[in-house]
């Protein structure tokens, strides 16, 4: 499959050169270099690509936490209190990532007005400063920094709050911020922050969560493993930065999670930053989900044990599939995968390295075909494939389905989903195919709602909720119609305006559920809209750090909320008396 050409995928006249973006920042150093760190003085390194190579010879497994609250204060208290609980219990928590909320990827004199999700805020320097210096644990700011209006500003103060891991570069290729929609600026603002990294006194890692970027859309692992390849001709190769990757989400199969991570150590994608945890696990309520936290922490202990790659193991909190968890649930999680370190060498006799190696190898040798390809399709194209700023702007506008067609490393099978057969499947597609099977169990016929049109959107980046409700609605004959990933709520509304569908089904996630109703009701959507997922948001003006659900609020307002999956059905059906009548 042809990919445009060069003119047609970048038509804007003068864009910027990608040397002169990273000259531009290379030159910031004069004011903004790596900061002071509580966690560097306590482990006596230059960086945190230092301590983890130190850790990797050692043979020690490295922990990592994620926080970040709204309140300010709260994350501090979190980010002292979870290192001192642990660190009484003999346990080290090495790093945390920071989850900084969305509107923080908008340049500060924008934030005032921006939809705000869950996660935290942080108006100045000197609150990156404080944060990061609360504990002497590693701060790694890799939410909405890199890859969005603000990578310069926010990258400016992570520096000088001591972070030597700063991303998501994973992001770039796939988050948006609502009403924002300036690739060319994100595009430039992120070669600028990317230049002044490389050119830090000691190593500052470029942090890029696969998961967050086309890994949760490719097909096949060895896709994965090319776009590690890709990112690393570009952060490496053109700016001159290290890299550190981050998997896991959605790796639930432990051949496969422990393959590629084999795969990345044979391709040296090392140190890595952390192994996120399989939260697609977490379906059920906490102590269900303890089954899911054990299988896969034990792999990524297993894994970092027999061949280091520096990948921080990370103990989701049980409680994270309902809501954002509480300072002792992210101890007990922490003290959990301490133990289970413990436990972890009793099973190396068990394991037939075999499997695990011959998957590992079809993944390095299909990723290599897949980044080589892209590469000479890219430049065949017209792309200057030297060049960071064009190499991310093409990648990003081809999107990871057109790329993984094109020039996947699978025979392509227009009957297959993605249009390739994969060398190595990724796990997320049988994963959907379970939870279809689970949330359509004893429904029984459903021919009365075939040729229902819906359709499909999400409030935003989080994809799967959308591919699930996609995969039920295949199933019993209905009509998809895409609403997009990410979709303003007017946006949405001049779609099924067009569309005209019988029902739209919104799947969301970051805390902004009743709003994104609220603003889609006031575009004109006449239309029955269900709405799923994490049904909560913060209250305005408040300066709480949790949600609180707003289920019930959703109804009242008009909404057919579907707490779980299971409830489509059921809410389809409340629609045919009405669909008949019309």
């Amino acid at each position: 499959m042809p990919i445009p050409d060069r003119a047609r995928l970048m038509p804007e006249p003068d864009l910027p050169q990608g040397a002169d973006l990273l000259a531009e920042g290379r030159a910031l150093t004069r004011y903004w270099t790596v900061g002071p760190s509580a966690f560097l003085d306590h482990v006596g390194a230059s960086s945190e690509h230092a301590y983890k190579l130190r850790r990797m010879a050692e043979g020690a497994v490295m922990q990592h936490a994620q926080i970040g609250y709204r309140d300010r204060d709260k994350s501090c208290r979190a980010y002292a209190g979870i290192w001192e609980a642990c660190d009484r219990q003999g346990v080290t928590v090495d790093r945390y990532g920071l989850c900084l909320d969305w509107s923080m990827a908008l340049p500060r004199a924008q934030r005032a007005g921006a939809q705000r999700g869950t996660g935290m805020i942080l108006p100045g320097v000197e609150d990156f400063v404080q944060l990061a210096n609360s504990a002497p644990v590693a701060a790694h700011f890799g939410d909405f920094v890199l890859g969005f209006p603000a990578a310069l500003e926010n990258t400016q103060a992570a520096l000088a709050a001591g972070s030597t891991a700063i991303g998501n570069l994973g992001q770039y290729f796939t988050f948006r911020v609502p009403g924002h929609d300036d690739d060319v600026e994100a595009t430039a603002q992120t070669v600028r922050a990317l230049g002044l990294i490389a050119a830090q006194p000691v190593p500052v890692m470029v942090h890029s969560n696969l998961d967050d970027g086309y890994a949760a859309q490719f097909t096949d692992l060895a896709s994965c493993l090319g776009m590690i390849l890709l990112e690393r001709h570009i952060v490496t190769g053109i700016v001159g930065a290290p890299l550190g990757h981050c998997y896991g989400h959605h790796f639930s199969d432990p051949l496969a999670r422990l393959a590629f991570q084999r795969a990345m150590a044979q391709i040296d994608a090392a140190p890595g930053t952390v192994i996120y945890g399989n939260t697609t696990a977490y379906r059920g309520r906490p102590a269900a989900n303890f089954a899911g936290l054990s299988s896969y922490l034990l792999v990524d202990a297993v894994a970092q044990m027999t061949r280091p790659t520096g990948h921080a193991i990370n103990a989701v909190p049980v409680t994270e599939n309902d809501r954002i968890p509480e300072i002792d649930e992210v101890i007990d999680a922490q003290l959990f995968a301490g133990r289970l370190k413990d436990f972890a060498p009793m099973w190396l006799p068990m394991l037939d390295p075999g499997p695990v190696q011959e998957l590992a190898d079809r993944i390095v040798a299909g990723g290599r075909a897949f980044c080589t390809a892209t590469l000479r399709g890219l430049e065949a194209a017209g792309v200057d494939t030297g060049d960071a700023f064009q190499m991310l702007l093409a990648l990003r506008r081809l999107g990871a389905r057109r790329l993984e067609l094109a020039f996947g490393a699978g025979r392509p099978d227009p009957a297959v989903t993605g249009g390739r057969v994969p060398v190595a499947p990724a796990t997320i597609l049988a994963e959907i195919a379970e939870m279809a099977d689970h949330a359509l169990a004893g429904a029984g016929p459903v021919t009365d709602l075939a040729g229902l049109r819906v359709m499909v959107a999400t409030s935003d980046v989080h994809e799967h909720g959308k591919m699930l409700i996609e995969e039920m609605l295949r199933r019993i004959g209905a009509t998809v119609l895409d609403g997009g990933v990410s979709t303003d709520p007017a946006r949405l509304a001049d779609l099924a305006r067009r569309d005209t569908p019988d029902a739209i089904a919104i799947s969301t996630y970051n805390g902004v559920a009743l709003g994104y109703f609220t603003d889609l009701l006031a575009c004109g959507v006449t239309v029955p809209v269900l709405i799923g997922g994490r049904l909560n948001q913060i209250p305005e003006g408040s300066n709480t750090s949790l949600p609180v659900d707003v289920g019930d609020q959703l109804a009242a307002a008009g909404a057919l909320v579907c707490r779980e999956a299971s409830a489509l059905l059921p809410a389809l059906r409340a629609l045919l008396p009405r669909r008949t009548k019309a």
